[in-house]
Order: C-alpha cells, then sequence, then structure tokens
C-alpha cells in the first residue's frame, strides 16, 4: 500500500510517517521502481502502535524504546513496566503544573473586576517578573492579588 493507504489504515498522518522513518523511529519503507513508498501490513500495524503510544502521550525517545521493547522477544516486561510508571510520573507532575496554572489564572480572574476601567490584576502579573512557581500555595498568591487591590494597585 501507498504512504497514503498506511495513513488511512493506521490513523497516522502521510507526514508523520516521513517524520518517523527520518527520524529512526521505523525503519525506511520499501520503494517501487518510481521511488513511491510501499508500505506492508506489519509497517501499518507499527505505525498503530505508535500513535497508541503518542496517544498516550509518550515522547518520541520513549517510543523508541517501547518498539525496541516489543520488537524483542526476550524482553522482561519490568523494562516495560519501569518506561510506564516513568511516564505516568511525567504526566502527574504535568498535571500538578497545569492546575497551578489554572489556579493561578482563576485567582487573577476572580479579582479582576471586568468593567469599564484598565485597571487589570491579570496583566499586572504577566508584566512582572515572577516566574510561576507550579508548587506554591494558591493561597499565597491570593495573599499578594489582595494586596496588590488594597494597595491601588489594580
Amino acid at each position: 500500500m501507498n504512504i497514503g493507504e498506511a495513513a488511512d489504515a493506521s490513523g497516522v498522518s502521510a507526514k508523520m510517517i516521513r517524520y518517523y522513518e527520518q527520524n529512526g523511529l521505523i525503519p525506511p519503507a520499501a520503494r517501487t521502481e518510481a521511488g513511491y513508498r510501499v508500505y506492508s501490513e506489519q509497517d501499518v500495524h507499527m505505525l498503530r502502535f505508535i500513535r497508541r503510544a503518542r496517544d498516550l502521550g509518550f515522547s518520541v525517545e520513549a517510543i523508541g524504546d517501547l518498539l525496541d521493547l516489543w520488537r524483542d522477544q526476550s524482553r522482561q516486561s519490568a523494562d516495560v513496566k519501569r518506561l510506564a510508571l516513568e511516564h505516568v510520573g511525567s504526566l502527574r507532575r504535568k498535571i500538578g503544573e497545569l492546575e497551578a496554572m489554572a489556579d493561578t489564572l482563576e485567582d487573577l480572574a476572580t479579582n479582576c473586576s471586568g468593567d469599564h476601567r484598565p485597571d487589570c490584576p491579570i496583566l499586572n502579573d504577566l508584566e512582572g517578573p515572577e516566574e510561576l512557581d507550579v508548587n506554591a500555595n494558591s493561597e499565597r498568591r491570593k495573599g499578594a492579588i489582595e494586596l496588590n487591590m488594597l494597595s491601588g494597585q489594580r
């Protein structure tokens, strides 16, 4: 099958198939005499594996490791489990960071009057030099916002 058919069958775009091939995640496709890529059912199966791993948020590097383990019939499931649990930890950290961002924006929006005046604690916070500390207590941020409001710096 050609690259378009492989893309349709696997759910991976032709552009991503070429990217994966260029970066060594998948082996180079067989070619016709005219130079067109030709994919087998096994190639499509591998592309589905990659798509599912991407759907679960694995990086291209981690997918390479998973593919190596998938192909290795003498693999130890402990190695696969270790990769999966490392990824779970990474996802949990990202969730924490996203929750901290949402909490901060929610606090800022709560303290924004949203009226006709130009004063805006959201913009004031964005222009400040402070970086978002994802581990910071949202109460500390709320206290800082309230202090700004009391001092007229809304």
